[in-house]
């Protein structure tokens, strides 16, 4: 379908003027104050034929419409939190601009999409385990959530002290009713599962553990450290996930404090977990993260969003650590980006059915273009790749290796 400015919607100086300055961080503060006048103004172009278009698609899909109803009122009530809103009826206008978005996106994610799965590549989508409070998902969900009559969590989501945090992670989600949830067959997991599963060939589902137990903090607290564990819906709800995905790919992270209960869960549900190869040099000799410990059923990643990059793993690692994983993965040179090559050649030799390495690793970048950093607020998630650095990528290396291991 043609562009946005091929269709006349948006001029060529506004085309020109909406260019990204710099290739390598996207620009969260200038597109803060510039896309969505840009995309409303677009919105106010379109013409009859075109506008019924977007209405009839957004009608179609319940989640999209929800989202633009939900937003349009955010607008009208200005932009206060969804239990402060005394207008309950959004502006036309305002809700024509979200529900022509909404359909934007989804029209030319599902271009992208056909034409990687034409190419033979399938993409995997990531699904957080919680949502944020101020959200279509909780305003018109309410009784799926631990709220009070106000329309505030009584509880919240985050995790134990752990690698990345003394003080843990507070997340501030708002924890699910379960029992709630149970009571009507899990149908908001449901739709949000089949959702997504027309966005992606296959989901990685964040904090699997959750669902044996979850952590619950008491709303209002400072930190995660008063924070308790509480059972979650367990093997019920894992036959309601498997039950939507069908054939497709669903990976569980099975990452932070796994117990012998949530192990269990895991195995019961068949989908493959994760093993992270900067978690496997901690000093625990039985770690599931060491490649000699791997399972064929689990996808192995050289780091997560949340880690630095493997160089910069390497470079900010002790000499001894540093020696400890080099002789591990046969390295004997100096050089460290050599030594994370080994590692990659490394994980790609291993046993686990799929391995995941992040764009920075192939490219052998360092710790400049880390994606997240755990407990940071500011600075994460705007590295960018170019065209140019794509093709620095040794792809005959790669599929020599793919080859020799049997991974084609």
């Amino acid at each position: 379908m043609p562009t946005l400015f091929e269709r006349g919607l948006i001029t060529k100086e506004e085309l020109d003027g909406a260019r990204q300055n710099t290739p390598y961080l996207c620009e969260y503060s200038r597109l803060r104050e510039e896309r969505l006048t840009l995309l409303m103004r677009a919105a106010s172009r379109c013409d009859k034929k075109e506008a019924e278009r977007v209405v009839s698609f957004i009608n179609e899909n319940a989640p999209l419409c929800e989202a633009a109803k939900f937003l349009a009122l955010k607008d009208k009530n200005g932009t206060s939190e969804w239990q402060r809103w005394t207008e309950k009826e959004p502006d036309g206008d305002t809700l024509f601009g979200w529900q022509f978005i909404q359909y934007e996106f989804f029209r030319q994610w599902a271009e992208l999409k056909a034409y990687a799965n034409a190419k033979g590549i399938e993409i995997i989508g990531d699904l957080p385990i919680y949502v944020a409070l101020d959200s279509a998902d909780v305003y018109f969900s309410p009784e799926s959530f631990q709220l009070d009559g106000d329309g505030y969590p009584t509880r919240v989501a985050g995790v134990p002290p752990d690698y990345f945090s003394k003080d843990g992670q507070l997340w501030n989600n708002p924890l699910y009713d379960w029992g709630e949830m149970k009571s009507d067959g899990y149908s908001w997991w449901k739709r949000r599962i089949e959702f997504m599963l027309t966005l992606f060939d296959g989901v990685r589902i964040d904090h699997f553990r959750g669902f044996e137990a979850y952590y619950s903090i008491p709303a209002g607290a400072e930190n995660a450290r008063g924070g308790k564990w509480v059972k979650g819906p367990g093997r019920r709800f894992i036959d309601v996930i498997r039950e939507c995905a069908g054939e497709k790919l669903i990976i569980a992270e099975d990452l932070g404090d796994i117990t012998p209960a949530v192990y269990s869960l895991l195995k019961y549900s068949k989908f493959p977990g994760m093993r992270v190869i900067q978690f496997a040099f901690l000093g625990d000799e039985k770690t599931p993260h060491l490649p000699h410990h791997f399972e064929k059923n689990a996808v192995a990643y050289t780091g997560t969003h949340d880690n630095n990059t493997l160089l910069g793993y390497v470079w900010e690692n002790s000499p001894e650590s540093r020696q400890r994983i080099f002789d591990y993965f046969g390295y004997s040179g100096e050089d460290f980006s050599e030594g994370a090559r080994q590692i990659l050649r490394g994980m790609l030799a291993s046993v686990a059915d799929t391995v995941i390495i992040p764009i920075q690793d192939l490219l052998v970048y360092g710790a400049d273009t880390r994606m997240n950093t755990p407990g940071k607020a500011d600075g994460n998630w705007a590295y960018r790749v170019t065209e140019n650095q794509l093709s620095e990528i040794d792809r005959g290396y790669y599929n020599y290796l793919n080859n020799l291991y049997g991974r084609k």
